[in-house]
């Protein structure tokens, strides 16, 4: 189950019990679910009991139980449970992630014309160029940070990351294989935030910040690079990579799988940073 669904499986959860006269509140028009923050429950988390608690007159844990017992058992969401005042938080199934990643190779990122966009100035404009300047007005930063081609440089790193991903790409047709998600790939952390850029997205829209769509990609980014640099469980060699095969190994379905995992992290960077009037160039 990807966030997107399970947003609508929610709202679907909602609408029932409004049916069944057992929530007597409006249906909202869409379910907000954001991830977890570090230490949190679950993957996944919603207000949405609070917000219908108010038009109810009811507790929001109340509220929050009666979804849950319409959500529990749900195919994809492995366990949801209610937390604090009234918030729901959602385990998905572990499948998600496979399911994630097969759907922004099939159809990749969500994109929208309703994301606010600060405008740089033209001062910023001529002594940065267009792509820092742009990316300055979301996330401040000295000029030298901002044109530094350096790992200090977020910008950099997410432009870098997706010129990895081409690169990746580039270097397994010469081997002769394609991505190909084939079999499980254990990247919890990038497939998470990969899963969650369209929540980024829409909240970025919601709540007028931009910047937050970009702190995503950062995170993104690192992800990414954490996941290129990752050595073959079992090897020895310095130069062993998790994407592509080492020295007489040949392309298998974990080279596929996991340069899918790689497809889909370049398919998300590009276009986040499309959305965010931000070029990405293959090559750096």
């Amino acid at each position: 189950m990807t966030p997107a669904e399970l947003s609508r499986t929610v709202l679907r959860a909602v609408r029932r019990a409004v049916e069944e006269d057992v929530l007597p509140a409006p249906v909202p028009e869409r379910v907000a679910v954001e991830r977890t923050r570090p230490g949190g429950t679950g993957d996944y988390a919603s207000n949405v009991a609070l917000r219908l608690a108010r038009d109810a007159r009811m507790p929001p844990r109340e509220v929050a139980e009666m979804l849950r017992a319409r959500l529990t058992g749900t195919p994809g969401i492995a366990a949801v449970e209610v937390t604090g005042p009234g918030f729901l938080n959602f385990r998905l199934a572990a499948d998600s992630a496979d399911e994630t990643v097969r759907e922004l190779l099939r159809r990749g990122p969500v994109r929208t014309d309703a994301l606010p966009l600060p405008a740089p100035e033209p001062e910023a404009l001529a002594r940065l160029g267009h792509d820092a300047a742009v990316w300055g007005a979301l996330l401040p930063a000295p000029d030298a940070e901002l044109l530094a081609q350096h790992e200090r440089n977020p910008l950099f790193r997410v432009r870098y990351a997706y010129s990895r991903t081409r690169a990746l790409r580039r270097n397994a047709a010469d081997l002769g294989y394609r991505a190909a998600y084939e079999t499980s790939v254990a990247a919890p952390e990038l497939i998470g935030l990969l899963g969650g850029y369209p929540v980024e997205l829409d909240a970025a829209v919601r709540l007028r910040a931009p910047e937050r769509l970009a702190r995503h990609l950062v995170a993104v980014a690192d992800a990414f690079l954490r996941f290129h640099d990752t050595r073959f469980p079992g090897t020895h060699s310095e130069d062993a990579r998790y994407v592509l095969p080492l020295g007489d190994e040949k392309p298998s379905a974990a080279h596929r799988s996991r340069l899918a995992v790689a497809e889909a992290a370049g398919t998300v960077l590009a276009g986040g940073l499309s959305q965010l009037g931000v070029s990405a160039p293959d090559r750096l």
